[in-house]
């Protein structure tokens, strides 16, 4: 899978020659007229190099964070900045205001997130796909979870329907905990372990709905989202950033359904429903 992303984003960055190689920073944030070295609409988490002209037009803002250090610049327009080795520099108009951010001691992200994430672009053409409404296990199913007391989600045919819940550690028969359930949701009520993989089941008038599989992160990894977790009035770049770590993560699931928050915001910025596929 790795391979074929590096392939990918191979492409898409000969294809982009505004998303610059080696970058030191990379755009968190953007709305309206923005452009970088005369290349209108940059896309979000494009990488930014050294010497890189961004012109900002009227009523128009940028965020540009640097990866040494998770600094982060506001552009505001009209005004024209240039990317130097360790700030932003405003050559005409506002000044850039600097925020500094917690992602400053993440470099490990920082540098996922200008490296990789910018092949969303190329996805904004792919065909939105049918919805999908047969009876299914939806979460978690896949990858790792950021939370030792997940909602457990499914879909089934009827929707009221009640069944059966069994959860187990991975590789083990007898169940770690078995309830009854209805209305595709359920949250077991005692923490799970950390680092431990589990596999759960719904049963529903003797069919079963689907059969699921995953880890919980590492007690060190859950600390460090509980620790990084913004608010809902967070700036955006913060929750753009913690969405990213937890893919970065392994936490998939949760990370599409971040970017599928963000993007209902957001509607400006497409590449955030691609990220939410």
């Amino acid at each position: 899978m790795k391979t074929i992303q590096r392939a990918f984003l191979a492409a898409l960055f000969l294809a982009a020659p505004a998303l610059a190689a080696d970058g030191i920073a990379f755009i968190a944030n953007l709305k309206g007229d923005v452009a970088v070295d005369g290349n209108p609409r940059p896309a979000i988490l494009s990488e930014l190099n050294r010497g890189q002209k961004i012109a900002v037009g009227r009523d128009s803002q940028a965020s540009v964070m640097y990866i040494s250090n998770g600094k982060e610049y506001v552009l505001k327009g009209p005004a024209d900045y240039v990317v130097k080795d360790a700030e932003i520099s405003g050559s005409t108009g506002m000044p850039p205001v600097t925020r500094e951010t917690a992602w400053r001691t993440n470099d490990k992200v920082l540098v996922q997130v200008a490296q990789t994430s910018a092949a969303s672009v190329r996805m904004r053409s792919i065909a939105l796909p049918k919805p999908d409404t047969e009876p299914k296990l939806l979460f978690p199913t896949q990858g790792s979870i950021a939370t030792l007391q997940p909602t457990f989600r499914w879909r089934a045919a009827d929707p009221k329907a009640s069944g059966e819940f069994v959860l187990l550690v991975a590789g083990h028969d007898k169940p770690v905990h078995i309830a009854r359930v209805s209305a595709g949701t359920y949250r077991v009520p005692a923490k799970l372990l950390p680092d431990t993989d589990y596999t759960w089941t719904v049963t529903i008038a003797g069919n079963e709905v689907g059969s699921g599989r995953f880890r919980t992160l590492s007690h060190d990894a859950l600390a460090q989202v509980e620790k990084r977790k913004p608010s809902d009035k967070a700036e955006f770049s913060d929750r753009l950033l913690f969405t990213l770590m937890l893919q970065e993560m392994g936490a998939t699931q949760e990370a599409r359904e971040g970017f599928a928050k963000l993007a209902q915001e957001r509607s400006d910025l497409p590449e955030l429903a691609a990220l939410a596929k």
